[in-house]
């Protein structure tokens, strides 16, 4: 509950970003950071930067496969690396209202459509509205979804299975990660520790 917003916090700040993307239940996160870069700030100048959540409305908040926010800890995510066959049967598992064929269904409330329209385009979007509109099955819309999932994700799971089977390629990325964050980081922490009066250790 403390920790890991402070942790946030020290991430975004030790790199000066002044815009950060993230979900609209992380909104609150940000609002945290800026209230201490606003304090630090206050006491020993302008020396961290205030920054504003970027939140895109439109998938602010993805929901699981249980109509609540998608989470590990909620047991109810879609694995983005998952074979086809695993990928079918958790979209199969989403759960729907008992609306039968034939009957019009909302989209709002719908966690088919809401993941759908998180990784589709617009036109796709109209069209499987229309489908709602004229009562598409459950079954058929997951299979919808399914599809437009699997050709989503194929070419992220192209470069995940490259880039797992690289071992040298993983490792001189994150050394190389490590030093230009470095570079970053370390003159704005040497200017909060030298505002504060902390030495160097």
């Amino acid at each position: 509950l403390f920790n890991y917003p402070i942790l946030m916090a020290a991430d975004i700040l030790m790199f000066k970003a002044d815009s950060v993307p993230v979900g609209q239940d992380q909104k609150q996160h940000i609002e945290m950071t800026r209230d201490i870069a606003s304090r630090f700030n206050h006491h020993y100048g302008e020396i961290l930067t205030v920054p504003e959540a970027v939140i895109d409305q439109k998938t602010g908040v993805l929901p699981g496969i249980d109509g609540r926010k998608m989470s590990k800890s909620y047991e109810n995510t879609i694995p983005v690396f998952s074979e086809e066959d695993a990928l079918k049967k958790v979209v199969m598992k989403i759960q729907t209202n008992s609306l039968q064929p034939g009957e019009a269904k909302e989209t709002s409330d719908s966690n088919i459509f809401n993941i759908f329209k998180a990784i589709s385009t617009k036109e796709k979007i109209e069209e499987l509205d229309k489908l709602y509109q004229e009562g598409i099955a459950w079954g058929e819309a997951k299979k919808v979804l399914f599809e437009e999932l699997n050709s989503f994700l194929k070419p992220f799971n192209t470069e995940y299975d490259k880039i797992i089977k690289d071992r040298i390629y993983v490792e001189r990325t994150l050394l190389e990660g490590a030093q230009k964050a470095l570079s970053t980081s370390e003159p704005i922490i040497k200017e909060v520790r030298q505002a504060v009066g902390i030495k160097g250790f």
